[in-house]
Parts: structure tokens; C-alpha cells; sequence
């Protein structure tokens, strides 16, 4: 198996990976929290992680991905009060929207896709045994909290200082019931608001309703076992939300949480993390108004390694846009031609052994996509020679339908219509009498009107091919 490396946020460092089974990687990846579409700061998590998925196969494992939706939190709640509505009303039309986000941009679909609402037994079952261990209490306000000075080990994953630790997330600073004022709600007590939105169930502590951390341990227990492979997110998740999984996982079942924990950096709109506090927020429904696909967006998001932030502008998606059809201008010609040249052969085995020793290298995305690039202009070289080798161009093609399949930034094309079609290679014919009589400048007026109309054409030896490419 070849030699794998990631960046284990636990450790600080970048180590050798494989699953621990030899054949399958158990990945938990914590997915959207569904009250408002995901913006494409989310979707860069989102992204790192098919990345990730994508070069484990690449490598010869399975994967096996475990992916929550959260459906019940306090913004959750909050937005239904609002709407005089309950949760599930407010979450099913924006999971249904994330689905439909996630296949534009092309992102492979994880094995599992739980809700936090359809596992409430495997929550009450979780705190229950924090309970019997006396590492969670039911404090005044009949919420029960875990107690974060009865596990030592708080505060590796994040570096903390625990002795100056502030509230954990989504719960009240002045929430003085509590016994230290550090701790976190695992299961917090149902209010009259939490009742009308449909978002209480019965507990052995009364009616209430999970804390935001424990969904995730008890998902991850239940699809993937008490030890993961890996587990992923934003960096934003360090703390308190992962902090607050492994004292959960950990504290109940003995054993640690995740054998490796990978994080993404942040997307940036003129250089601020993109949030909807900022108002700074682009989602996949602009990039469709834009006419932007998912292959120009991808590449965008993989020029710049997961563990760096990136800064999103126009400029930057527009030359993502001219790089993809780069991309995609090699594949037809790979598709289209009849064979090749030994060196085309050699620029593919370049190709794969340069791209695989980029990804595996903790997924290097910009090295990867450079050898791609320099494949592309080899390979265009050689297929202007012509070539009479069948195996090279075979060759070639498999090469880049292997790095392609991680990548995946070919661009969509297109679609033509009949009519248009008819019109265009009217013009075209045109367009050789104008050349053959030497009338050039009506064969580059007829150029420039076919690109008025978004065609691109290309003159070789064996004739003018065309295409739409907008």
C-alpha cells in the first residue's frame, strides 16, 4: 500500500495513515445544520472531504462515510418559533436543498446520511452511561450537563488551558446552577418554545432535548463503532464542538474517539471568514446565477491546500472558469483521437506517479492539479504529431480518467440544439470557401460571430471542430 500521510490535528503533525482494518476507513464527517442553506464556506469542508474520500479510494481502500444532518439545534428552534412552525417544517425543504447543492458540485454522497432527530435513543442511551460513570450530573434546571473537571483529559485536541476556559458553545455564561461553569449541556430541559416546535422528547430527566455536541458521539457510536479512522470538519469545530465529542465518546466508552481528526481552513470573502453574521455569504444558488459549474469551483477550491485559507474574488473564479476548459478541451481530444506517440505514453505514467505522490502527500491538491496542467501541455503537443500508437493513447486516457476521478474538474458541456448546430456548421462551410478563396476577412468575421455566440472553434489537420462553451 503506499504511504499515506495526513495531518492529525491531535498530534500536530503529519503522519502515515491506513485504516485500521487494512481495507475500509471508517470517516465521520459532520455535516450542515439545516435551517439555512449551506454557503460555500461549508461547502470547502464539504469539498476537503470528498478530496479526502476520493484519494482513499485512489489508494485502494473503501470508504465508509457517516454524515449527520443536524435537525434540531437552537437556531433551528429559534427559526420555527419565529415561523409559528415546527422543526421538521423549517429542516426537510434545506436538507432537500443541501442534497441538491452537494450533487451540483459534485461531491459523492456519503454512505450515511443520519438525523439527529432519529436518534434520540442512541443520545439518551449515551448520557445514561455518562451518568453511571459520574462524569455528567442533572443540575436546578433539570438539563444535565457533563462535568468537564472529572475528565482530565479535556483539552488535547484544542491546546486549551482548561483553568481559563470559557462556556462552552450554547450555553449561558450566567447559568450558575451548573457545577462548574465550564461544563456543557448534553440534555437540556424542554421549554414552552422547544414544545410548540415539536423539539422535546421524553428522557429518564424529564422532557428536553439533545445538546448540540452529543448528537454527534452518539451517530459516530452507532454507524461507525467506538473508534473512528477519521474525523473531519472545519477548523471552526476544534473547539468546543469536537473538544466536547471526544470528553462525550471518551468519557462513556473508554476508548479514543478517532484514531486521526482532519481539519479544513476557512474560505474568505476579501480576506474575512465567510459567515451570515458578515453578510458576506455566496451559496450554490449564486454560483448558479453566475453561470459558475462545479468543475470551475472545484478547482478554485483545490488551488489552495485544505490547511490554508483562501480567499474568494472574481478574478480568481474567472481564471478557475479558463483553467477548466483547459481541462476540458484535452478530454475531447483524448475522446476524439484515433491514437498517439510513445512520449504521450510517458507524459501519462508522469502524470500518475507525480499527481498520486501530490495527494497522498496529505492531500495536495495544488501539486496534483500542476501535474495535471503539464500533462495537458505535453499531451496536446504530442496529439498535434498525430502518432499511430493505439496502447499510448489508451494509455493517456486512463491516466487521466484516474486523476480526473479525484479532481473531478472536467466542465459540463454545454448543451446544443439542433437549430444551433445546423446554423453553426453552415457558417463553418462558409467560413472554408471564404479561406479557400483567400477572403480572410470574411472568414474572421464569421470567427468572431460564431464566439459572439459562445462558439469556440479550432482549425487542425483534419478540418475545424467546434464547440459551445457558453
Amino acid at each position: 500500500m503506499p504511504d499515506f500521510r495526513l495531518y492529525n490535528t491531535l498530534a500536530r503533525r503529519e503522519e502515515s495513515f491506513a485504516p485500521q482494518d487494512g481495507h475500509t476507513v471508517r470517516m465521520y464527517t459532520c455535516g450542515p445544520t439545516v435551517y439555512n442553506p449551506a454557503h460555500l464556506g461549508n461547502f470547502r469542508t464539504f469539498l476537503f472531504e470528498d478530496l479526502l474520500r476520493r484519494t482513499i479510494k485512489l489508494a485502494g481502500w473503501n470508504v465508509y462515510q457517516v454524515m449527520n444532518i443536524t435537525d434540531v439545534d437552537d437556531k433551528i428552534i429559534r427559526r420555527a418559533h419565529e415561523a409559528g412552525t415546527t422543526i421538521g417544517q423549517i429542516t426537510q425543504p434545506i436538507t432537500d436543498t443541501f442534497q441538491r447543492d452537494r450533487e451540483y458540485l459534485r461531491i459523492e454522497p456519503a454512505e450515511v446520511y443520519p438525523k439527529a432527530t432519529e436518534h434520540i435513543g442512541d443520545m439518551i442511551a449515551l448520557v445514561q452511561r455518562l451518568m453511571e460513570k459520574e462524569l455528567a450530573y442533572q443540575a436546578e434546571d433539570e438539563s444535565v450537563y457533563f462535568a468537564i473537571a472529572r475528565f482530565p483529559a479535556y483539552g488535547r485536541l484544542s491546546r486549551l488551558d482548561t483553568r481559563v476556559l470559557r462556556p462552552g458553545a450554547r450555553v449561558a455564561a450566567d447559568d450558575y446552577n451548573k457545577e462548574d461553569v465550564r461544563d456543557f449541556a448534553l440534555w437540556k430541559a424542554a421549554k414552552p418554545e422547544d414544545e410548540r416546535a415539536h423539539a422535546a422528547w421524553d428522557s429518564p430527566w424529564g422532557r428536553g432535548r439533545p445538546g448540540w455536541h452529543l448528537e454527534c458521539s452518539a451517530m459516530a457510536k452507532r454507524y461507525l463503532g467506538d473508534t473512528l479512522d477519521i474525523h473531519a470538519g472545519g477548523v471552526d469545530l476544534i473547539f468546543p464542538h469536537h473538544e466536547d465529542e471526544i470528553a462525550q465518546s471518551e468519557g462513556a466508552n473508554g476508548v479514543p474517539l478517532s484514531r486521526f481528526w482532519c481539519h479544513g481552513e476557512f474560505l474568505l470573502t476579501d480576506g474575512e471568514k465567510m459567515a451570515k453574521r458578515v453578510g458576506n455569504v455566496m451559496d450554490v444558488a449564486h454560483l448558479r446565477e453566475a453561470g459558475i459549474g462545479a468543475a470551475a469551483l472545484r478547482h478554485f477550491m483545490f488551488s489552495v491546500r485544505y490547511r490554508q485559507q483562501l480567499n474568494l474574488t472574481e478574478d480568481a473564479l474567472e481564471a478557475s472558469q479558463r483553467a477548466v476548459r483547459r481541462v476540458g478541451e484535452l478530454a475531447e481530444r483524448l475522446t476524439t483521437a484515433e491514437a498517439g506517440t510513445e512520449a504521450l505514453a510517458n507524459a501519462a505514467d508522469d502524470l500518475e506517479r507525480d499527481a498520486k505522490a501530490a495527494l497522498f502527500d496529505d492531500l495536495n491538491a495544488p501539486q496534483a492539479m500542476a501535474a495535471l496542467f503539464e500533462f495537458i501541455r505535453r499531451a496536446n503537443a504530442e496529439l498535434d504529431q498525430g502518432g499511430s500508437n493505439l496502447a499510448a493513447l489508451e494509455r493517456a486516457r486512463s491516466a487521466f480518467a484516474l486523476i480526473n476521478g479525484v479532481l473531478d474538474i472536467v466542465p459540463d458541456q454545454p448543451a446544443v440544439d439542433a437549430a444551433l448546430r445546423s446554423w453553426v456548421e453552415a457558417q463553418l462551410a462558409e467560413r472554408e470557401q471564404a479561406r479557400a478563396r483567400r477572403d480572410f476577412a470574411t472568414a474572421d468575421a464569421i470567427r468572431k460571430l460564431l464566439e459572439v455566440r459562445g462558439i469556440s472553434i479550432e482549425d487542425g489537420p483534419r478540418g475545424t471542430r467546434w464547440k459551445k462553451v457558453r
